[in-house]
């Protein structure tokens, strides 16, 4: 493992950070769309192509925020439409939050999304597709106070058991994860993995890193990225601790590559949402920067990132909470920076 400080170098972002035999596609989702204000985006790849999702509206937490998707077809994105809303009744409507996108292997287009008038109050709800995101089933409240994938894709683990990375805001910011094994009709949820006190931590990504080892990566208070580590499928996880990775308190998204390597997508800074980062590790604990995607001022934040048949890799994200930035690389093309 390479010293901290050695560590801590080979990721300081800079302005020119240059990978452009990775960069296959830089693109914005839409360029005008009906609502003022976008956030939290998600991405999937359906047999017909992509489909990629967000919350958009006056702004986050405004009772007029829904769930807008677009779908990729005959070359380009279509215009964005309206799928979920947190109508109630005619006297009643709560902001939508934090759409997830995950397309079961032979299955239905799974969009799981939050209701609520805040966070620390907002329930878990599932709409599906199968016709791959042209239309919706009507939404279904996840039982028990469920809130699904909060914020990052889940994984699908032998077995068929979709595991979910979820947490809570209303004692402590706190971890735990939701799993199903028949779509999303019956849940099991793990208890919290930290008290909320010692690190405040949501929003967890799943890398996988065998059969059963998992590592959980996501944001906390404390000004870095935390981890833990299960050796049971996600049953049961170690004592959560931080990584030498800042945060500033925002978003982040990390995957497992075909390769065998993981990527992540962050925010190298402690404060603020600018730069924009992936880094990229062999191991889930040494992490080498590959490339700056924003280092402009402004908001860039709240990856979602995956990796299609194709091999590709794209990730989206808030663009200054107007636009949804799309980006592709090549995976096969993503190697460290040096420094």
């Amino acid at each position: 493992m390479k010293p901290f400080a050695a560590l801590l170098f080979s990721l300081i972002p800079s302005a020119a950070i240059a990978a452009p035999a990775a960069v296959v596609k830089s693109e914005f989702l839409y360029e005008k769309a009906p609502f003022a204000q976008c956030h939290a985006t998600t991405i999937a790849e359906t047999p017909e192509g992509l489909v990629a999702a967000w919350f958009g509206g006056t702004r986050e937490g405004h009772k007029d925020v829904g769930i807008w998707l677009t779908r990729h077809a005959d070359g380009k994105w279509l215009a964005p439409v309206e799928v979920a809303n947190g109508v109630q009744s005619d006297q009643l409507r709560h902001p939508c939050w934090n759409p997830v996108l995950f397309q079961m292997p032979e299955g239905a287009l799974h969009l799981f999304f939050k209701v609520g008038p805040s966070p620390s109050k907002w329930w878990g709800e599932l709409v599906t597709s199968s016709d791959h995101g042209r239309t919706w089933s009507k939404p279904q409240r996840l039982p028990d106070g469920g809130i699904g994938p909060v914020k990052n894709k889940p994984v699908l683990l032998p077995g068929g058991v979709l595991l979910c990375g979820a947490s809570t805001e209303h004692d402590g910011w706190r971890v735990h994860f939701e799993s199903t094994t028949d779509g999303g009709k019956t849940w099991r949820r793990t208890a919290p993995i930290n008290d909320g006190k010692a690190i405040g931590a949501i929003q967890p990504s799943i890398l996988v890193h065998g059969e059963k080892r998992l590592q959980a990566l996501g944001r906390s208070r404390q000004g870095k990225i935390w981890e833990a580590w299960s050796e049971d499928a996600g049953q049961t996880w170690s004592v959560m601790r931080l990584l030498d990775l800042p945060n500033p308190n925002a978003g982040t998204d990390a995957l497992t590559l075909r390769n065998g390597a993981h990527l992540l997508v962050y925010n190298h800074t402690p404060n603020g949402r600018s730069p924009l980062n992936v880094a990229l590790s062999r191991d889930g604990k040494t992490w080498e920067r590959a490339l700056t995607l924003e280092d402009q001022p402004g908001e860039y934040s709240y990856p979602a990132v995956i990796q299609t048949r194709d091999g590709l890799v794209h990730i989206t994200y808030t663009w200054k909470r107007q636009r949804v930035q799309h980006v592709v690389l090549d995976a096969a093309k993503l190697q460290p920076a040096t420094p």
